[in-house]
């Protein structure tokens, strides 16, 4: 662990807390701090002036990243019929209905990172739900993971679809790629982010909106980013 300490501290030297980078630097710097023998995931987190106590004032979505996130996701679909062979075809990597569901419960089987569903297998799941919850795992409706088209949701999330959630303080954090991703693949896909997130301002927020916006690596040092240098 000391070691790692010396390394983010030699890594924070390269960044000023008190300035605002530009996209690109920060970008740029986002890839010089990262201090992990493996190649690190680059997330970017934005504070919003929201109340999120008040239903129309919360965000939840999804949205497919222009050059992926630089991770395979594992993908099990609940479904029957037409939904279930359209996302075998799709190339999802588990499917079934009860029986997974009943693997599930008494297996405690989690061997997926996303779980799509059927609407009409919702009502089954949802006896379950006190188990996927905790773990993120509960199919919703507003991220595109509750469809009768099975193939396109299995699609997006195999080309890098990412999930994105306020919460009770008004945050927002997701992957925009790895550190090992070229600075304009990183870039675009920041900027389709940023761009998502401040299209889907509610309309009960006046005023300012974003707050701040800052990136890191994993276990690498904050960079603040200027708002100005985005196009929004």
């Amino acid at each position: 662990m000391k070691k790692l300490g010396k390394k983010y501290v030699e890594a924070s030297k390269k960044v000023d807390k008190n300035n605002l980078y530009t996209k690109e630097e920060a970008i740029k710097l986002v890839k010089e701090t990262s201090i992990t023998s493996f190649d690190a995931t680059v997330e970017v987190a934005l504070n919003l002036n929201l109340d999120t106590k008040k239903a129309d004032q919360q965000l939840r979505g999804s949205m497919v990243l222009p050059n992926g996130t630089g991770k395979s996701k594992k993908v099990l679909v609940i479904a029957k019929g037409e939904a279930a062979e359209a996302a075998r075809n799709a190339g999802a990597d588990y499917v079934g209905d009860t029986d997974m569901i009943e693997k599930i419960e008494k297996e405690n089987w989690f061997d997926y990172d996303v779980i799509v569903a059927a609407p009409d297998m919702m009502a089954q799941l949802g006896k379950i739900g006190r188990v996927l919850g905790p773990k993120g795992l509960m199919p919703n409706p507003k991220t595109g993971t509750v469809t009768m088209d099975t193939a396109k949701a299995v699609n997006d999330i195999k080309k890098g679809m990412v999930e994105y959630k306020t919460d009770s303080y008004g945050n927002v954090h997701t992957v925009i790629g790895k550190v090992s991703f070229d600075e304009s693949k990183l870039l675009e896909n920041l900027n389709y982010v940023v761009s998502t997130i401040a299209k889907a301002k509610p309309t009960a927020v006046k005023g300012k909106y974003i707050n701040n916006i800052s990136i890191s690596s994993t276990m690498g040092p904050g960079i603040k980013v200027d708002q100005n240098s985005f196009d929004i």
